[in-house]
């Protein structure tokens, strides 16, 4: 990596214009610590959001690197804790926490890699085309350019020791898997990295995706019997966005589309789309809930 500087990163990033006021998603792992340093590079005003879980002993001293870190770099830092318990579905709960906790528009450290992971899961959950257009949201991503083998340069480049996150290795977690697993499988096999592959996939789909949303963006996704009057085609498109919309980014299963489709048609009054997340039809309409946050929209 001779040829990385802070600089040529930059390049590859979608940052907004200098002087803009941001908040940055920073656990203190590579990846976030890249995007507090490289948004701090570009000129923007920067306050680092750390979220703890509290779920392992002595993660409240990372929140103190992490404010170290935002200090040693001239900016801001905003550190909140949550309460989350061990247990089943512990990474939605935890995610859920964590996006309840930040600002709604923060920057977050995705990488490249980050978006070949996540083509691949939404694949194998059946998400269709929307899922495997990626990470929502591209414009909350800049480091979708860069790789995470890069971010872990930098940090060791300019002396910052980035924080190791146990869960990030947790065979219990499906992407965690993927990432030490699958990816590495398939560039065994097939004799290629195939994160490039991956997110270029990622770029056709959410291109196809837009121009598909331009068509369905007058339909209101709750009104059932507007719904009903539409092909079925159309329909799941529209299930699809306003669920992902609604579980903050989350695309749901194909199966879970289909499920919400049986309520639009009166073949079902409600039904689960994963992670505790429901769908119910009530006078026509149809409302999203979730054990985190009850009926929220609808």
């Amino acid at each position: 990596m001779d040829d990385l500087s802070v600089d040529s990163l930059l390049e590859r990033c979608n940052f907004p214009q200098e002087n803009t006021v941001v908040d940055c998603a920073v656990s203190g792992g590579p990846d976030s610590l890249t995007l507090l340093i490289l948004a701090v590079h570009q000129g923007l005003d920067v306050t680092a959001w750390h979220v703890d879980h509290g779920l392992r002993e002595g993660s409240s001293a990372e929140g103190e690197k992490v404010a170290e870190a935002a200090d040693r770099l001239g900016a801001k830092s905003n550190l909140v804790t949550v309460s989350v318990i061990d247990g089943p579905n512990l990474e939605a709960r935890a995610r859920d926490a964590r996006r309840e906790a930040l600002p709604k528009d923060v920057l977050t450290g995705h990488t490249a890699d980050d978006q070949a992971e996540t083509v691949l899961l939404n694949l194998l959950r059946g998400a269709g085309l929307p899922g495997t257009a990626g990470i929502g949201e591209p414009h909350r991503r800049p480091l979708l350019g860069i790789r995470r083998e890069e971010t872990l340069w930098l940090c060791s480049h300019l002396g910052f020791e980035p924080i190791r996150d146990p869960m990030n290795e947790d065979p219990r977690f499906t992407r965690s898997r993927v990432r030490h697993e699958v990816i590495p499988l398939l560039s065994e096999v097939f004799g290629r990295d195939p994160v490039p592959l991956l997110t270029r996939h990622s770029d056709h789909a959410r291109e196809a995706n837009e121009l598909l949303n331009d068509l369905i963006k007058d339909i209101d996704p709750t009104d059932t019997r507007s719904l009903s009057k539409s092909p079925e085609p159309i329909v799941r498109l529209v299930i699809h966005r306003w669920l992902t919309e609604s579980r903050q980014g989350i695309a749901p299963e194909s199966a879970a589309v289909e499920r919400v489709l049986a309520v639009v048609n009166h073949e079902a009054r409600a039904t689960d789309v994963g992670d505790g997340d429901r769908v119910e039809r009530s006078n026509g309409k149809l409302r999203f809930s979730s054990a985190s946050n009850p009926i929220k929209s609808g």
